[in-house]
């Protein structure tokens, strides 16, 4: 068997244990780790999102990870093209993805070129939404006038 050659892909923006954890179990599944850092552009036109992080520190924050032996930054939607440009030969995904559309459709355009796809326990108690929505309360609530005493 040959060399395995993993990619893990996410935002990694507002960084926490669930991004940890899936990079981690990836490492343990192969022998080079080359992370997938989603480049600010497409955040924002494929989840309509504004990063908290910019794209190159999410990058550099990524790539010292000690299990992560490389980054790519994505900068089209297609993980077939990111596929084309680093070669790996697992993809891991958290488990919050098996069996959906999305979920599917990676699956058949993966096999087609022998990429498995590897699906970990998704961290559902902490995740960058989440994290989100606490910020946007903390801003509002700082915004708010103070309560009389």
């Amino acid at each position: 068997m040959g060399t395995r050659i993993g990619y893990a892909a996410g935002a990694f923006d507002l960084f926490h244990v669930g991004h940890l954890n899936l990079l981690r179990h990836a490492k343990q599944q192969c022998d080079i780790l080359i992370a997938g850092v989603v480049s600010d552009e497409m955040l924002r036109e494929v989840k309509g999102i504004e990063p908290v992080i910019p794209t190159a520190e999410r990058a550099e924050i990524v790539r010292h990870i000690s299990f992560v032996d490389d980054v790519h930054v994505e900068t089209t939607p297609s993980k077939l093209d990111a596929w084309e440009d680093v070669r790996f030969t697992h993809f891991f995904k958290g488990d919050d993805w098996r069996g959906t559309e999305k979920g599917l459709r990676l699956e058949r355009d993966f096999a087609r070129v022998g990429v498995e796809v590897v699906y970990f326990p998704y961290t559902a108690h902490t995740s960058s939404s989440s994290l989100r929505r606490a910020l946007d309360a903390i801003t509002a609530g700082a915004g708010a006038p103070a309560l009389a005493r």
